[in-house]
């Protein structure tokens, strides 16, 4: 099982590389887990072409066939380890397979963090529950909304879009503290802090947030959401297993031309990566980082 390219991660990031890899016709396969923020998202609103929103889902579906119709293969697995095997690498995967290739793409990307006492917010995930301000913010436009969150991630949410809406209120789920400068501006903006934990998550019909009821009693109504509890999981697990460079979250460092690691013959592209969290940017990165992989391909074949 011997590929030219292998790209872990079918998200927005490794299907657009491998539709690019497949147009060069290179022998590519994507190994996915069927997980991560594209799966989970039942609506992007701010990607081009898309004026009524698209889901994750969809353009996953999408994605997959058209990669297919370039002879992309696919296989539904979860890597748990890679090394250096000269001339390429070696991945190991859950199901105890084996993989080998030439060059590595790590498209892996980022788990936000929701509670799992909280389950009724994943189908609004899109819909009327969001996570980034810059992609969703303009979705609570004149809407009442509740931050749930906690300490300062939620704070700095709250703060961040306060611009979007005066019907705004911070429910600090995790009851942790927020900094005293922040609690001022908070304050100071008029956005009312509840530091009490929610017990349930009010849903009607499909994916419509209807506010929430704390663990006191007390229900609080509003039309929309935003999830702010820091410490989301950034998948970059197999870099540090292949010693490559990686901030302090644990980000992958890659050069801005090429997406290129500080590791030879590995790339990485899409939120895993240094830059805005965007699903546009996550296919720019795919694109990219397919046209260098493609050029280390034609150099090692003219050895």
């Amino acid at each position: 099982m011997s590929y030219e390219c292998i790209i872990v991660g079918g998200g927005i990031a490794g299907l657009q590389a491998a539709i690019q890899l497949g147009r060069y016709e290179h022998r590519v396969l994507v190994i996915d887990a069927g997980s991560g923020r594209s799966v989970l998202c039942r609506k992007y609103h701010n990607l081009l072409g898309w004026p009524e929103g698209v889901s994750g889902e969809y353009l996953r579906q999408l994605g997959r066939q058209h990669a297919e119709n370039h002879d992309v293969e696919f296989a539904d697995d979860f890597i748990v380890d890679a090394y250096r095997d000269e001339p390429g690498f070696v991945l190991k995967s859950r199901s105890g397979r084996e993989y080998h290739c030439l060059t590595l793409l790590l498209a892996t990307g980022v788990v936000d963090r929701i509670p799992d006492d909280l389950p009724e917010l994943l189908p609004c995930l899109g819909i009327t529950v969001y996570v980034c301000p810059d992609c969703d913010g303009y979705e609570i436009r004149g809407f009442s909304t509740l931050v749930l969150g906690s300490g300062e991630a939620g704070a700095r949410m709250a703060l961040t879009l306060q611009p979007r809406t005066h019907q705004l209120v911070y429910i600090n789920h995790g009851r942790q503290a927020v900094e005293p400068d922040t609690a001022a501006r908070l304050k100071h903006k008029q956005i009312p802090v509840i530091d009490q934990a929610i017990g349930e998550v009010l849903v009607e019909g499909d994916g419509h947030f209807r506010g929430v009821r704390l663990t006191n009693g007390e229900m609080v109504q509003a039309e929309r959401a935003f999830v702010a509890f820091g410490g989301n999981q950034v998948n970059s697990q197999l870099a540090e297993k292949l010693g490559i460079e990686r901030l302090e979250n644990k980000h992958i460092l890659t050069d801005p031309r090429t997406k290129m690691t500080n590791v030879r013959n590995v790339w990485a592209a899409g939120d895993i990566a240094v830059h805005s969290e965007q699903a546009a940017i996550a296919m720019g990165d795919g694109s990219q980082a397919a046209i260098w992989i493609h050029k280390a391909l034609s150099a090692l074949s003219d050895r």
